[in-house]
């Protein structure tokens, strides 16, 4: 699901049509109304910066403190400026932007969001696979089908990181390790 918020609605109209072939699109146009329009089915935040009744960097602090788990992009008319390094964004957009810009930037942060998704399933996965064989040894859990299955998930996901990596270009590299900054 992807969230267009922005102050003018022909704006957030025009983008929620580039992206209504891909995706389900929800539109807010201002701050209050984002924050009413935020759930967990929420994935991608395209987030206007100036908007009369709520900056969107005040709204991007609500998403953050509120601990949804959705990646957003300001898309704005602002130049950035140093008073954008302690905003907890992931992808800044400076307008006028095209079609081509707002599905690259929403399919970027998707594949990003299904990377470490996938990174997580696997690192957990793997602890257990690697407790179990320094517990009771390779050589005892040859034969244990619940073993085997933990081992065919941990090539699965394997596959799937690999497979989305090789989907990465350089952006998303950027956006993926955006949250080791500092």
């Amino acid at each position: 699901m992807v969230l267009v918020v922005d102050d003018e609605p022909d704006v957030a109209d025009s983008y929620a049509a580039f992206l209504r072939d891909r995706h389900a699109v929800r539109t807010a146009y201002g701050g209050n109304e984002a924050i009413a329009e935020l759930d967990e089915d929420v994935d991608v935040v395209l987030l206007d910066r100036r908007m009369p009744d709520m900056f969107g960097d005040e709204v991007l602090e609500e998403i953050r403190e509120g601990g949804f788990d959705c990646r957003v992009a300001m898309v704005t008319a602002v130049d950035p400026d140093v008073d954008i390094i302690e905003m907890e964004f992931d992808d800044y957009v400076v307008k006028p932007v095209t079609r081509a810009e707002v599905l690259d930037t929403v399919e970027r942060l998707l594949r990003v969001t299904e990377y470490e998704r996938t990174l997580r399933e696997y690192y957990r996965v793997t602890r257990k696979h690697v407790a179990l064989s320094e517990a009771r040894g390779s050589a005892n859990l040859e034969d244990d089908p619940e073993f085997a299955s933990l081992t065919e998930r941990r090539d699965r996901l394997r596959e799937e990181l690999e497979s989305t990596a090789e989907r990465f270009v350089d952006g998303d590299f950027e956006t993926l390790f955006s949250d080791f900054s500092e």
